[in-house]
């Protein structure tokens, strides 16, 4: 593979990841009640600690995404 199409390959996959823990973020903000619903008759896990796992499952994406996605992205784009 040539270094544009890695940079190529980078920037869509950062691009679909971010639109991925962009629309994670929205869904868990506006349908929190539901998505409780569903995880709590899914899992089994006691409603009170559901924030907590979302809020580390989403801390955890970005890092992530940042990491593995953006920094690559960036780093190649900018030296080449």
């Amino acid at each position: 593979m040539t270094m544009d199409m890695w940079i190529q390959f980078l920037g869509w996959m950062a691009l679909v990841n971010g639109v991925i823990l962009i629309a994670g973020t929205l869904v868990l903000w506006v349908a929190r009640d539901w998505v409780m619903d569903i995880h709590t008759a899914m899992m089994g896990v006691d409603r009170m600690d559901l924030p907590v796992l979302y809020f580390s499952y989403l801390a955890n994406f970005k890092i992530a995404w940042i990491v593995l996605n953006l920094v690559p992205y960036l780093v190649l784009r900018v030296a080449m």
